[in-house]
């Protein structure tokens, strides 16, 4: 593994990253294998917990993290990404960039001569999906079993679909028409779902989805970049609420996850959210694990 732009560059560490990272996560590590390691964290939208984790798993390692937002970079006046990616190499370790656009990421790490980490793009959330991963493990102790992300197909479900089916974990995306996943990640996760066995499927009908569900998944209806849609969205999605009556669907002793920030009264209410089959709170830790793992495969000597 070179880069972490997509699950797929991780298909066959997926494993070996999860165990690390809960290793990680039981203070098994007292050395500092990133000491003097920088890590540049470019931010081009705002984030609490992607910056938070990237930044304390550096100084837990032993690094140095430098948070740069576009306003700090001359990226932010028009220098060509290449550019960036060719000067940040010559003086850092490791880029994490959370993007706009997937293909700036791209372009990012075919220029760079470090190693480049996803923190989000609009086509995928890698390193979300590898906490999700590690905080089903720890709660259901399998990857049997059935997920069932409601709502938008956005990054965050591409990314759950691909590791899913890495993993043989099962997974049906329950969503209103016009809000399926991108079509060629779906495809490509049918692909590795052929040797894992894991079942995929996309399904309109909220209250089938969830019959069998032993983890329900929700995000925000109205991601960063689709706020002039936001009236839309939310009358388009109101009959997929994760609410207490569509939990109750679901297997007994199902989970409930959420990537957050979360919006309670639209995608989730609170009473499952602060209920007691969230998990939300261990996923948000597990960022923190997951990433050190991430980071230590991709920037150690």
């Amino acid at each position: 593994m070179k880069h972490l732009l997509s699950v797929c560059d991780a298909q066959d560490q997926v494993v070996q990253l999860l165990d690390l990272a809960m290793w990680f996560k039981k203070g098994k590590s007292d050395d500092k294998p990133l000491k003097n390691k920088t890590l540049a964290m470019i931010f081009q939208k705002s984030s609490t917990r992607t910056r938070v984790s990237f930044e304390v798993g550096m100084g837990q390692l032993g690094g140095h993290a430098l948070y740069l937002s576009t306003n700090d970079l001359q990226i932010g006046r028009g220098e060509p990404i290449p550019d960036t990616a060719r000067a940040l190499s010559r003086y850092v370790d490791g880029i994490m960039i959370r993007a706009l656009k997937h293909e700036d990421v791209v372009e990012l790490s075919e220029n760079a001569s470090v190693p480049v980490i996803n923190g989000l793009t609009d086509l995928e959330h890698p390193c979300q999906a590898l906490a999700d991963m590690q905080t089903i493990k720890e709660h259901r102790g399998t990857f049997e079993g059935k997920l069932v992300f409601v709502g938008d197909g956005n990054n965050v479900c591409n990314s759950l679909l691909l590791i899913s089916a890495i993993l043989g974990l099962n997974m049906t995306v329950a969503c209103p028409e016009g809000y399926e996943p991108n079509a060629e990640i779906f495809k490509k996760a049918q692909e590795l779902a052929k040797e894992s066995g894991s079942v995929l499927e996309i399904i309109y009908d909220i209250k089938k989805a969830v019959k069998n569900a032993d983890i329900i998944y929700t995000d925000v209806w109205v991601s960063m970049g689709d706020e002039e849609e936001q009236e839309k969205r939310i009358n388009d999605f109101m009959p997929f609420q994760v609410n207490e009556e569509l939990m109750a669907l679901s297997n007994e002793g199902a989970i409930f996850m959420h990537c957050l920030p979360a919006i309670r009264g639209q995608e989730t209410t609170a009473g499952v959210i602060d209920g007691p089959q969230s998990v939300v709170w261990d996923q948000a830790e597990n960022r923190l694990h997951a990433q050190k793992a991430v980071m230590y495969s991709l920037m150690k000597d």
